[in-house]
């Protein structure tokens, strides 16, 4: 099997998918961050492509930056300044050629994640 990266944002306190949460990946080096993509979230909370397709797949630390904050600003979400939740970076390693879902779980002042499948 060909390795892959996919990602699902679901807003739990309005109890749908996020869309239009735009979500920016990074391999991690030893010279620091390399971006590799930015994509939005659609309609169903998940990217129109993988975020990471076999094509570009490679073993690795990676870290997935989901803009929380722009999402719910958009949304009128109240907030305090600074926001509670603004970026969230989520890092985590790939060790083998499989698929990897890396779901997010958000609300104003919370997040959950997971290895999803």
């Amino acid at each position: 099997m060909t390795g892959f990266l996919t990602t699902h944002v679901l807003d739990t306190a309005r109890g749908q998918p996020a869309a239009g949460l735009r979500i920016d990946l990074y391999r991690l080096t030893g010279e620091g961050r390399l971006h590799i993509t930015t994509l939005t979230t659609n309609a169903d909370g998940r990217t129109d492509s993988q975020i990471l397709p076999a094509a570009d797949f490679a073993c690795g630390t990676y870290e997935l930056v989901f803009h929380a904050g722009a999402y719910l600003d958009a949304l009128g979400v109240p907030s305090g300044t600074p926001r509670f939740l603004d970026d969230i970076p989520i890092r985590f390693g790939m060790a083998e050629q499989t698929h990897y879902h890396v779901p997010l779980l958000l609300s104003p002042f919370g997040y959950s994640t997971y290895r999803g499948s």
